[in-house]
C-alpha cells in the first residue's frame, strides 16, 4: 500500500498524505500530469474519474467526473495556482457540477503535490488546506481519507509497464477493506477482443468454465442496463459437483471498457454482490479488473473460501488460449 501516513491537523486545518512510490519523480510526475493516466487511479475503485477538460498551465482549469457503479456521478474541478516539474504543483479543488461550475454548498480546498526522490524511488506529499474545521469534518465524513488510500493503492500499475507488473503472476485477489475485493489478470490480447468474450454467448461458452470437467449449460447475457443475466453450470462424466448458476441485472455498460452487474446465486436466497468489471489495454495485453463488493465480511470469506479465485484462473487460462484461435 503506498500510502504510508495521514495526518490530520485540525488547529492548522490541513490533512496531510504521505505516499511512497518505487518509481523515479519523472515518472510519478508524468502520471500527475496526464489526464489519460489520472483516471486509471483518480478516484476509489468502483469510482473511475474521466477528465472532460486539462488545461495543465498556471490559472488552468481540469474538469473530471467520477462515475459510480450504480450510475451515480461526482464532478469536480481543479484551478492550477503552481506547476514546479517535476517536484510541485498547488491547485484548488472544489466539487462542480458537469460543466466545471462550483457548487456551493461544498468547501473549495486548497491541495499541494510534493515530489522528492528516495533511495527506493519516490515520497510524494500531498497537504490539502481547508477553510474551517467543520470543511475537514464534513469531507472526512464523506470518506476522503479512505477514497485517497484506495486511489493511491491504484497508482503502482499506473507506474510499471503494465506487462511487467502484471504477466506471468496469474489471478490476483487483493483485499481491499471488509467488503470489497479486487481480482486482477492480464490476458494476452486486445480489449475489444476480450470484451466481445464477455458478451457474446459463442465466445463465453467456450472459456467461462472454471475447473477442467464442467460445461456451461445456460448463457442468457445482459447487453444493456436494465437487462438480467442468467448462466448455469453443471459437471461432466466423473466430475464431482452440484449444478449450480448465477443470475442478476446490468447496472451500467461503458463498452468496451466497463460493465457493472448484480449477482446472486441461482435458487437461494444469498446475498447479492455488486461486480464491477474493467478492462485496460496496453501494447496488446488486457488486464482485466473485477471489483466485487460484499454485503459484509462474512459473506466475503465465505465466498473466497469456496475456491473462488481457482475457478477463475482456469477461466480466464482458458480465456487467452482461446483468444488466439478467434
Amino acid at each position: 500500500m503506498p500510502v504510508t501516513d495521514v495526518t490530520t491537523d485540525t488547529e492548522n486545518l490541513t490533512m496531510t498524505v504521505t505516499a511512497d512510490f518505487a518509481a523515479p519523480v519523472e515518472r510519478v510526475w508524468s502520471a500527475y500530469s496526464d489526464p489519460r493516466q489520472l483516471e486509471r487511479f483518480w478516484g476509489p475503485p468502483g469510482w473511475p474519474a474521466t477528465f472532460t477538460s486539462w488545461d495543465h498551465t498556471v490559472g488552468g482549469r481540469a474538469n473530471y467526473t467520477m462515475n459510480g457503479p450504480r450510475g451515480e456521478r461526482s464532478s469536480a474541478s481543479w484551478e492550477f495556482l503552481a506547476i514546479e516539474a517535476p517536484s510541485r504543483f498547488e491547485v484548488i479543488d472544489t466539487f462542480a457540477d458537469e460543466d466545471g461550475k462550483p457548487l456551493a454548498d461544498f468547501p473549495a480546498t486548497r491541495m499541494t503535490f510534493d515530489f522528492e526522490p528516495t533511495a527506493e524511488g519516490t515520497r510524494m506529499v500531498s497537504t490539502s488546506h481547508f477553510p474551517s474545521v467543520e470543511a475537514i469534518e464534513q469531507l472526512v465524513g464523506m470518506g476522503m481519507v479512505e477514497g485517497l488510500k484506495m486511489s493511491m493503492a491504484q497508482l503502482d500499475t499506473v507506474l510499471q509497464d503494465l506487462r511487467d507488473y502484471a504477466q506471468g503472476k496469474g489471478t490476483r485477489v487483493e483485499l481491499l477493506d471488509d467488503t470489497h475485493v479486487r481480482i486482477t489478470r492480464l490476458v494476452d490480447g486486445p480489449r475489444e477482443l476480450v470484451w466481445r468474450a464477455f458478451n457474446e454467448e459463442e465466445l463465453m461458452r467456450r472459456w467461462m468454465l472454471g475447473p477442467d470437467g464442467w460445461e456451461m449449460t445456460e448463457c442468457v447475457i445482459g447487453t444493456e442496463p436494465g437487462q438480467s443475466y442468467r448462466n448455469s453450470w453443471a459437471p461432466v462424466g466423473d466430475t464431482e459437483g452440484q449444478p449450480f448458476g448465477f443470475e442478476g441485472e446490468v447496472l451500467l455498460i461503458d463498452a468496451p471498457r466497463r460493465a457493472v452487474t448484480t449477482e446472486r446465486m441461482q435458487g437461494m436466497a444469498s446475498p447479492e454482490t455488486l461486480n464491477d468489471l474493467n478492462l485496460y489495454e496496453e501494447d496488446g495485453a488486457t488486464l482485466i479488473t473485477a471489483l466485487i463488493e460484499y454485503p459484509d465480511k462474512e459473506t466475503r470469506d465465505m465466498i473466497l473460501a469456496t475456491g473462488m479465485a481457482d475457478g477463475m484462473e482456469a477461466s480466464y487460462a482458458r480465456l487467452e488460449r482461446e483468444l488466439l484461435t478467434v
